[in-house]
Formats: C-alpha cells, structure tokens, sequence
C-alpha cells in the first residue's frame, strides 16, 4: 500500500466508495485506462473508469441510480452526486470483423486477461485503490517512464482489429510527447492495418484530428499519420505539400512550413485545422515567374477555401465549423503596412468580419512565425493591424447597412423611390460613403447622399 498511497490519495472519495462498495458485496473494482496511466504521469486525470469482476446486473443492484448504457458489452453509468461513472464487467474479446468493434464479448475475472484487450501498454494499467495494488502484466509503467507508445501483445493484431488505433498512437505521441515504439509505428503502416483503417468513420477520423489539435506540437500527430500511410487516405491532399518548395520568403517546402505553423498556433482546435489547412492550395497554384526568377502562389487562398470546404466536409466537420475554417483560409493572408488609410483598414474589417478577425490575426502570426526565417517585421505588421482595427470598431466604425443612421423605408419616402433593387444598391453605396468617412454617417448628410446616388442612377438609366 505505501508505494500507492500517492496516488490513491488523488483518487475522488467517490471512485474510491464504489470500488469498496463492490468489495463489500463480494466483487473487486480496479480503476483502469487513462486515469491510471495521467496518475503515474502526476497529471491531474479526467475520466474515472472503474473495471469489476462483477456483472451488469449484479453492479446495478449494489448502487441507487444507475444507467444501463452498455449491457451487451458490460457497461453501467453509476450516477453518484451528479457525476458520471462508469463501471464495466471485465472482458475478453472475439474478432473485430468490422475493424471497429468486437462481434462477440465473453465476461471473464482476471483483470490481467482485461487488460490484454487494451490498444497500448500505457493505458493498460489498473490500480486496486483497495488492497493498494498495481497491476502492470504489459510493462506500461516502465513505457511511461521510458516515454514511449507500444502496443498491447502483437501491434498487427491490436491495429487489425480496430484502425482507429493508429490515430490514437498518433495522437499519444503527440500530447504525451513520447515516441512511437518502432515495431508498433511498423505495425500501423502495414497493409493489414490501413485495410482496416479504411472502415474507421469519418467522424471518428474528425474526433481523432480535433483531439490531437490540443497537443504541444499537433505535427508529431500528423507526421506520425504521414509516416504510416493514413494521412494519405483520409486526406492525400496534404501529402502533395511535401517537397513543394516554396519562395525566398520561406525556408521550408510547403510541408514543413505547415507543420511549424501548427506547432505555432494558439491550442484552439478548429484554429489549428485552419492553419493545417492554409496553404493546402499552393502545391496546385505554384508556378515560376521569368519575371522575379521565383515561384508564385495565386489565389492559393481561394482555392485553398474551396479544397479545404470539400475536406472538412469528407470529415463530417459541421456547417458552422466548416464555413469557418475554410474563411480563415479564404482571408489568412494579411499584407498590411502603414500605407493603409483607415478607411482601407475598415474595409478590410467589413471583409472579414469582426468576429473571424481575432482568429485570423492568431492564424497570420503562426503562418509568419512558420516561415523558418525572423518573423519580426511581419508580426509588428500583423500586431499594427490588430491595435488600428480595434481602436476603429471601438470608435463604433459603420460596417453595414444596419450600422447607417438611415433606414430603407425612409429612403423610399423621402426620395419617392418605389420598391425595389435600386433601394438596396442606394444602401450599399452609402456604406461606401460611410466607410469612407463616418462623420457621413448622419440622416441628413445621408439623405443628401441618397439624393444624389439616386439622381446619377437615374440619369444613367436614361
């Protein structure tokens, strides 16, 4: 008990009741995966699973509220002061037909045969709070101490009954920050795993990419998904920036130059996705100018929003999630300098919205700081932009038509202007006139404005 006692001190005095209530009735509660392996890491854990030699049904009549979430394979939710727990039967399992689930589970009493069904020797761990006991038959102690990632038993075998678990080694490497065991990293590139990889859904594949957005360094993840062969099914794409070499203005091809840029991006997981994603146009717009003896880059942008649109629409990102990413990549290029009059810089706000602009200053400042060379003179441009467009929008700057002191149906009366298109077009003019200069933006200089909009229109219709 004293070589635990550490961490069973961390454990929430309500896991520790339900493993003792299980000992009362007879049966044993391990506390087992991800927990156990964050406690040993001395990081605070999440989850709290609970594995028992108990059965469903014997688990459900021990404690008052309980949700049978998943008796066919053994799991109950114990509610226990508003949280959820869950506890399931310990288990064997059959084949995995569909490269995502077993078709058969056999209910078993020894934790270690448990165990034995787990993805990686880390999170095969489980810890008996009760008697004090580690229970380690696959070494996953002496891999978090050697910070590595290894399969359970045969890497071929654990990757051939579920594909979603070469992400999830990705994405381990990633936020753990430890190294993919060579055999297993073998294992998840052989054509067995990526034919079972392939029935992995594009949600889960979506779910995997999200949660390695929150690592330290997102490109361990996507290298690693890079060296297997899965980032060339779920989005070969991507793999068309390596070797692409870039201009003087970079010091990487456009590969490295998107993976330093996500390595730079603040940990927002949907702002990452965009910077994995800004430049996914530039293999396909690239061409060499006789003019500069360099290589050029047109419309990347706008191509790259279209490409990165279809993308995240493969991956069942939502509608909102989707039209957001593929804007940021849409407007990511900022070419500001102190040329810019304010009216520019309020156009420019008009253009990309307030709301996506603290997004894209996030997103230029990692492009900037990816580049491989001294980002300094870019990064005070970007900062330059980011103080003048605030200052502008905290002046109350007009932006649109609900921003003018003018409504149309004024218009319509005070100009006679029968209902129609031209009221809309006479609206957006005076945007203009506003965007140009706000102290415009006041009903009688407005109506002047009108006035003279809709008498050029008018003239010019003949």
């Amino acid at each position: 008990m004293e070589g635990v006692a550490h961490l069973i001190e961390k454990v929430p005095e309500d896991v520790l009741g339900i493993c003792r209530r299980l000992r009362e009735n007879g049966k044993r509660g391990w506390i087992v995966g991800g927990c156990v392996r964050d406690l040993l890491r001395g990081q605070p854990a999440k989850d709290w699973d609970v594995a028992t030699d108990a059965r469903p049904e014997e688990v459900m009549r021990m404690f008052r509220k309980v949700i049978p979430t998943g008796l066919q394979h053994g799991t109950v939710t114990v509610l226990l002061r508003g949280v959820h727990y869950e506890i399931t039967t310990l288990r064997g399992e059959g084949a995995y037909s569909d490269g995502r689930r077993p078709d058969s589970v056999e209910f078993v009493d020894d934790i270690s045969a448990d165990l034995a069904r787990r993805d990686f020797t880390v999170n095969a761990i489980a810890l008996d709070p009760v008697d004090g006991h580690v229970i380690d038959p696959f070494g996953g102690e002496r891999d978090l101490n050697a910070r590595v990632v290894r399969a359970v038993g045969d890497p071929r075998e654990r990757f051939g009954e579920d594909g979603l678990r070469i992400l999830r080694a990705a994405r381990f490497s990633a936020t753990l920050g430890f190294e993919i065991d060579p055999d297993t990293e073998r294992a998840m590139g052989e054509p067995r795993s990526l034919v079972t990889f392939r029935r992995v859904s594009a949600e889960r594949v979506r779910d995997e990419w999200l949660k390695s957005m929150r690592a330290p360094r997102p490109s361990v993840a996507f290298e690693a998904m890079r060296r297997t062969g899965v980032l060339g099914i779920t989005c070969p794409e991507l793999l068309e920036a390596v070797g692409c070499t870039q201009n003087k203005w970079h010091a990487f091809d456009v590969w490295g130059h998107v993976m330093a840029s996500l390595d730079a991006s603040e940990p927002a997981p949907l702002l990452r996705v965009a910077a994995l994603l800004h430049d996914i146009a530039k293999p396909r717009t690239r061409a060499f100018s006789e003019k500069t003896g360099d290589y050029t880059f047109y419309d990347h942008e706008k191509i790259g929003a279209e490409m990165a649109t279809d993308i995240l629409g493969r991956l069942r990102f939502s509608n909102d999630e989707r039209d957001r990413i593929a804007a940021l990549v849409r407007h990511h290029l900022i070419c500001y300098d102190e040329g810019w009059t304010d009216a520019a810089v309020r156009r420019w706000i008009r253009r990309v919205t307030p709301d996506l602009a603290p997004d894209l200053y996030a997103l230029a400042l990692s492009d900037v700081r990816g580049k491989g060379r001294d980002p300094a003179d870019e990064v005070q441009a970007i900062e330059r932009l980011r103080e003048r467009a605030t200052g502008l929008l905290a002046a109350g700057a007009p932006l649109g038509t609900k921003d003018l002191k003018i409504r149309g149906n004024e218009l319509m009366k005070e100009l006679a202007i029968p209902p129609g298109p031209v009221v809309g077009e006479i609206l957006a003019a005076l945007v203009e006139v506003v965007t140009d200069d706000p102290a415009e933006n006041e009903r009688s200089r407005l109506l002047v404005a009108a006035r003279r909009l809709y008498d050029e229109r008018r003239k010019s219709d003949g």
